[in-house]
């Protein structure tokens, strides 16, 4: 019957592929979204990730239906760009609070069935800015080079208890929110991205379904640059 899955920010983009490709696995799929609800053969649940008792009533959902959630895979993010010099405190602690403390949450939340089950996949979605860094996206940067020190630690807490937790890097991939960057910006990071081009929301679902499934069963602590070589050696 496939695993229970959780899937936040799914409703769209690179959430929208990871989910609709576990989905056609056989996996029991759950997404969380807070406005636009995902298309059929996806549980939508509502979900704010800046509140706990809001993601405890998600899980609370996802589970009647499905089950303990086997396999979480923490994407849900927003972005506040400014450069540094024009970024209020608000800015910054926005997008902390979202994409790094919203994965505490919502980790936090998930592993309790785990630890019973004594097996469970996470799968953070982090950024290559946590390497190379970006221009006004100081905030952004942070929180997701913070969500690599969370993962390593907790691949040593949860290790013993047959519980994998990875990271997958993407670089430039081709989504709306790539698409609102500045032409200048996205010629930037093509420059240097050997490959040359951007990649595709099913790239980075297909490194999701590696690092949930069997084959990944031996790998916990790492991260997966899904990037065309865009921060190299990072």
């Amino acid at each position: 019957m496939g695993r229970s899955v959780m899937v936040t920010g799914g409703n769209r983009g690179i959430g929208l592929a990871v989910a609709t490709a576990l989905a056609a696995d056989g996996d029991r799929v759950a997404v969380t979204h807070r406005d636009t609800a995902p298309p059929d053969g996806l549980l939508g649940v509502h979900a704010e990730m800046t509140d706990a008792e809001s993601i405890d009533a998600a899980f609370e959902k996802a589970e009647t239906a499905h089950g303990p959630v086997e396999v979480l895979v923490v994407n849900a993010g927003i972005t506040r760009d400014t450069l540094f010099l024009r970024m209020d405190e608000q800015d910054f602690t926005d997008v902390v609070d979202v994409n790094l403390q919203g994965a505490f949450r919502t980790v936090r939340r998930a592993v309790r069935g785990m630890v019973r089950a004594r097996w469970g996949r996470i799968i953070l979605i982090s950024s290559m800015t946590y390497a190379y860094g970006a221009p006004g996206q100081v905030n952004y940067a942070a929180a997701k080079a913070g969500m690599l020190g969370m993962a390593r630690s907790l691949a040593w807490e949860l290790g013993p208890r047959n519980i994998t937790v990875n990271v997958v890097a993407p670089g430039l991939i081709d989504t709306a929110m790539s698409r609102a960057i500045t032409d200048r910006r996205r010629d930037h990071l093509l420059s240097i991205t050997p490959l040359g081009r951007a990649g595709d929301t099913a790239d980075v679902a297909a490194a999701v379904r590696y690092l949930a499934g069997e084959s990944g069963r031996f790998v916990t602590g790492a991260v997966l640059p899904v990037s065309g070589g865009l921060g190299l050696g990072g």
